[in-house]
């Protein structure tokens, strides 16, 4: 997350920096270096954890109590759903454009091409 575009998910969801900053955990000023992406001539990375509670913001959730997610967020399989992929077999119709010859994400690492070493210049 950039500068600019922390910026500009502040403004887009009508926060001003100070309303940021206590959502965030965080002082007034820190959330001003982080718009301007430098103190006192030192570039501030924007942390990750931030860049993620500043999802969680966009998405609505204010406060996180531990509960069990859905199974799917924005269509990507959850962590718990990747251990029993492999004990399961997938049904054609489980999820709408989902078939039964769909690639796994271990089959398509397992079955990417590697670049023809003889084409190579």
């Amino acid at each position: 997350m950039t500068p600019q575009t922390f910026k500009e998910w502040r403004k887009a969801l009508g926060f001003k920096q100070k309303e940021v900053a206590e959502k965030l955990g965080l002082k007034k000023r820190v959330i001003q270096y982080y718009e301007k992406g430098h103190r006192d001539g030192k570039a501030v990375e924007i942390p990750k954890s931030i860049e993620l509670a500043c999802l969680a913001l966009a998405l609505g959730y204010e406060h996180y109590d531990a509960a069990v997610l859905p199974d799917k967020v924005a269509g990507e399989d959850t962590a718990a759903d990747d251990e029993t992929a492999a004990s399961q077999a997938k049904q054609p119709g489980d999820r709408p454009g989902d078939d039964s010859t769909a690639a796994s994400p271990s089959d398509r690492e397992s079955t990417a091409k590697m670049p023809d070493e003889t084409t190579a210049s």
